[in-house]
């Protein structure tokens, strides 16, 4: 027996031996992989009450309910709350005081005969903690990376066996919680891209920190939260939408990210094929950018979370630092259009071709990426004057050049690229793949976000001049972002 394989058994038959566990097993999707664990470890008629997969849509439904996705996380919570209620119904007088009662689901998405769909599932454990005690949940929402259907389906037994065992002996400690999540698969084969801890005991966890947790174990590379800072499946969020997304530090939101975010929305919204009552539109913050001294502050995270959501907007938080891979990223999950929010300083930026030496390919294949479909670019402009300084700064932007400018103003059209890059850029251009943000307010050019940022860190006077006022006020009731006193 391999090493895989026995470390699932040994985790199913703890649970079997454990005379307190006993539960559900409702499987929709990939066989009945999980329980199939359970059983072959031993143990199992004192720990499994039943076990299920409602495959047929109408019968499902009547049995748990109408959804609108078969495979979504109404569905799986329409499964826990079912199977789990009936335990309680059925068998609380009989074994309540000695059980902790437990319901187990899973909703998935193998990989279909012609390899088309998207393979994925949401996958859960309903239990609790002590008999009689109160429910608590654990959902997760899964990617299947494997490209034969076995394969998927080994990988949905072993990943629900280590939540099944993390949620009993991993619960005080979500970190290990993470890390035992993909014992006995690599992370080549599945994606974890959203965690949820609800019920009274977890209350002292904050899951959009276990999130974030998650692309720092390697588990994803992408999380999202929507305008109330609570944790999203990204592929929900964006089903059958247009999206429009900023890169940024955000620490905080100054009234130049709101300026280029709103004014790029008011151009993308002209485009052929975007509904504005069907877009999204959002932040993104990359990992480098929250790291602060070779780690991530949790506290400063979550204060920009906040100060996101304050102003309306949800938050994306990914390991690209590329835009090519981020692009990827959101074309696997969008159809319709697409627009990347960027200041010219970043746009120069994305044409080294040093950044991308990695590549087989090089610059051609990242742009070939990139520039391609549904996604264009929409570049906020700068000041002459300012885009010098930022060259000269942070020792960036010298690998373009300026055409002389009557306005003062740094844009698309009067960018020049390297020599031998011009003709892409040309190339770029000419097939619309980038715009110039028309609408601008040079008022809110004066200052680099660091600078703003240490005005904050000093409470130097006029502080809150380049911030929107919500993200003022919320600085200064929190007390965010200041510098102790020595």
């Amino acid at each position: 027996m391999s090493t895989e394989q026995l470390a699932v058994e040994r985790k199913a038959l703890r649970i079997n031996l454990d005379s307190l566990k006993y539960g559900t097993f409702a499987e929709i999707g990939a066989g009945q992989e999980v329980a199939r664990h359970f059983f072959q470890a031993g143990g199992a008629a004192g720990t499994v009450a039943k076990t299920m997969s409602a495959y047929d849509m109408k019968f499902s439904d009547k049995i748990y309910g109408e959804a609108d996705r078969y495979v979504s996380r109404k569905r799986l919570v329409q499964m826990m709350e079912h199977e789990f209620r009936l335990l309680q119904d059925r068998l609380s007088g009989d074994r309540g005081k000695e059980s902790q009662f437990f319901a187990f689901s899973n909703t998935v998405s193998a990989l279909n005969f012609h390899k088309t769909n998207e393979c994925h599932g949401w996958m859960g454990i309903r239990f609790q903690l002590e008999p009689l005690g109160e429910m608590h949940d654990i959902i997760l929402h899964v990617r299947m990376l494997d490209r034969e259907n076995r394969l998927q389906q080994e990988a949905i037994g072993v990943l629900g066996v280590n939540l099944v065992y993390g949620a009993f002996h991993h619960h005080e400690n979500p970190d290990e919680f993470i890390q035992s999540l993909a014992d006995g698969i690599s992370t080549d084969r599945v994606e974890l891209d959203m965690i949820e801890f609800n019920g009274p005991h977890f209350e002292k966890f904050d899951n959009r920190i276990l999130c974030l947790k998650l692309t720092q174990a390697g588990l994803t590379d992408a999380i999202m939260f929507d305008t109330g800072g609570h944790v999203v499946q990204s592929s929900e969020v964006l089903y059958k939408k247009s999206c429009l997304i900023e890169r940024g530090s955000f620490r905080p939101v100054t009234k130049v990210n709101l300026d280029m975010l709103e004014n790029a929305r008011n151009q993308f919204i002209e485009r052929d094929g975007v509904d504005e009552d069907e877009l999204m539109v959002f932040m993104e913050l990359t990992l480098g950018s929250l790291a602060n001294e070779g780690s991530i502050n949790y506290e400063d995270f979550i204060s920009r979370i906040e100060v996101i959501n304050a102003c309306g907007y949800g938050v994306l938080v990914s390991n690209y630092f590329e835009y090519y891979k981020l692009a990827s990223y959101l074309r696997r999950l969008v159809k319709k259009p697409i627009g990347l929010v960027m200041g010219l300083n970043n746009l120069a930026d994305i044409f080294k071709q040093e950044y991308y030496a990695n590549l087989e390919g090089g610059i051609l294949e990242a742009f070939g990426v990139l520039f391609k479909d549904n996604i264009r670019i929409y570049a906020y402009p700068v000041e002459k004057v300012m885009f010098e300084r930022y060259r000269k700064q942070f020792r960036r932007g010298d690998n373009v050049s300026l055409k002389e400018s009557s306005s003062g103003l740094i844009n698309v059209e009067n960018l020049l690229v390297a020599d031998n890059l011009r003709n892409l850029y040309k190339f770029i251009r000419e097939n619309q793949f980038l715009e110039t943000i028309r609408e601008s307010n040079r008022n809110n050019m004066k200052f680099f976000s660091r600078d703003i940022f240490e005005q904050i860190l000093n409470r130097q006077e006029g502080w809150q001049d380049n911030l929107p006022e919500t993200v003022a006020q919320m600085i200064d009731s929190k007390n965010l972002w200041q510098r102790p006193e020595s």
